[in-house]
């Protein structure tokens, strides 16, 4: 082969990756999934006592909005157009001491998911699956109380990130090991007016086939009022503030120009106990929200918690 048929040969392929690597983003656009807000726990699942608390947990999400930076976008702006999600979890906690504890929460998601292809053509997919198991350590020794305390664990990659029809960003697994530090806080004032905060940080470090999923942040601040019953049934509405912050995602298999977040949401709830058995639910609305390029999201988050104290 002559020089300069080789040297056009190699422009051809230097060109036709060029052309690749700056089209290929351009094709996928990331969801706003934010399902971080769904592990920040409620007053509810903070440690008061020794002995043990086990859950089911049911949240459900509907992303088919399409929004960019702090408005809603077109549709057409986006090859995403909407992403269903039921989260199953069950979860389980126990402290051992007054000091120290652990916690597991495994999840199962179920996620409808509508995209369009490189061809134009709009399909849907349906995939169950587990996702990511999460496994803590607590210490609550800073008072005699228990009121304050630190978590600390990791989120490993249990979830399945390996269909086909999902994107990285989509899929139901991260397929990541990532670092968990949280802390929370509560206390009382006037009466039976209680107040709690907690918050946790999310922070991958093993990463699987080019995908870096974004650092992120979610902290919960709230108030409720446990001062009502009903016969033996404790009843306290709760009010809730919910942040979220979340940096792009890195890597070969990521699109960093479209995800990435922070959003703000308002969360009323109520909870019903009786005799160690506690039912939570409540609905999550964004107040604000602020996304990176054209991403996914929601009007409205639910969730519905059933514990049983041992």
């Amino acid at each position: 082969m002559s020089h300069a048929l080789a040297a056009s040969k190699r422009l051809r392929v230097t060109t036709l990756i060029l052309v690749t690597v700056l089209v290929i983003p351009a094709k996928s656009f990331a969801c706003a999934c934010g399902c971080g807000v769904f592990d920040v726990s409620t007053s509810g699942m903070l440690p008061t006592q020794e002995g043990g608390v086990a859950w089911l947990e049911y949240d459900f999400m509907n992303q088919d909005r399409n929004w960019s930076h702090s408005s809603s976008s077109a549709s057409a702006n986006n090859d995403d157009k909407d992403i269903k999600t039921s989260f199953f979890t069950a979860g389980a906690q126990y402290m051992f001491s007054r000091s120290w504890g652990s916690e597991v929460e495994v999840p199962y998601w179920d996620r409808h998911f509508t995209t369009t292809d490189d061809s134009g053509n709009v399909g849907s997919f349906n995939h169950d699956a587990f996702g990511d198991v999460r496994i803590k350590g607590i210490y609550s020794g800073f008072s005699p109380d228990m009121s304050s305390g630190v978590t600390f664990g990791l989120k490993l990659p249990t979830g399945d990130w390996h269909y086909v029809n999902f994107d990285r960003d989509t899929s139901i697994g991260t397929g990541s090991t990532d670092i968990l530090l949280g802390a929370y806080h509560q206390g009382n004032f006037a009466g039976s007016w209680n107040w709690f905060a907690n918050g946790e940080l999310d922070q991958p470090f093993l990463i699987r086939a080019d995908y870096r999923p974004g650092a992120e942040v979610d902290a919960v601040s709230g108030v409720y009022y446990n001062g009502w019953s009903i016969g033996n049934v404790k009843i306290a509405p709760v009010a809730q503030v919910i942040g979220s912050y979340r940096l792009h995602d890195n890597g070969l298999a990521a699109n960093p120009q479209n995800s990435g977040y922070e959003r703000i949401l308002l969360s009323p709830g109520i909870e019903a106990d009786m005799a160690g058995m506690r039912v939570y639910g409540d609905v999550e609305v964004p107040l604000y929200q602020y996304v990176r390029g054209n991403q996914l999201t929601a009007n409205v988050l639910f969730k519905v918690n059933v514990s049983r104290s041992f």
